[in-house]
């Protein structure tokens, strides 16, 4: 049993770094959606976690359509501030995808248009300064309610 989480086109090594942190110390696969706004190898990332890359499944595609082409029947949900459903009203299987945006811009149109019916979202205050949380933050708050769903696989 495992969790996929899924980086599109992540901007900040230290976000990445903490995710792959995260999955290490939970068993939840990473997948990294190019282009990439840093080095795998940058000094940010290892500080961050890089630390923990060899014990953590990383995945990378070219881009999206790469990445759309080996999750044909797999349960996906998209990570975003525009939708309605909480990331709690909806139940989670083994192998599920979560997809998060970009630091800077979210998801694209395009993406949000794929999964359209199966975006989820984070609740927050209604107020236009507080448009959305660390991305290293919203994935280990979804993640965690994934695995706690899953009745916390392969941990302890």
């Amino acid at each position: 049993m495992s969790i996929n989480v899924v980086l599109f086109e992540p901007e900040i090594p230290q976000n990445t770094g903490n995710i792959a942190r995260t999955c290490a110390a939970t068993g939840s696969n990473l997948h990294l959606i190019k282009p990439l706004g840093f080095s795998v190898s940058d000094k940010y990332l290892k500080r961050a976690g890089l630390d923990y890359w060899s014990l953590v499944n990383i995945t990378y595609y070219e881009n999206f359509e790469e990445f759309k082409e080996t999750i044909k029947g797999k349960q996906v949900f998209i990570s975003t501030t525009k939708e309605s459903r909480f990331y709690t009203d909806v139940q989670y299987t083994d192998d599920c995808y979560i997809i998060f945006g970009k630091e800077t811009a979210g998801l694209p149109d395009y993406v949000h248009q794929e999964f359209i019916n199966n975006r989820i979202k984070i609740p927050m205050i209604d107020n236009e300064h507080a448009r959305s949380l660390n991305l290293a933050n919203s994935v280990n708050i979804v993640m965690y309610e994934a695995l706690r769903q899953l009745g916390f696989p392969k941990m302890i």
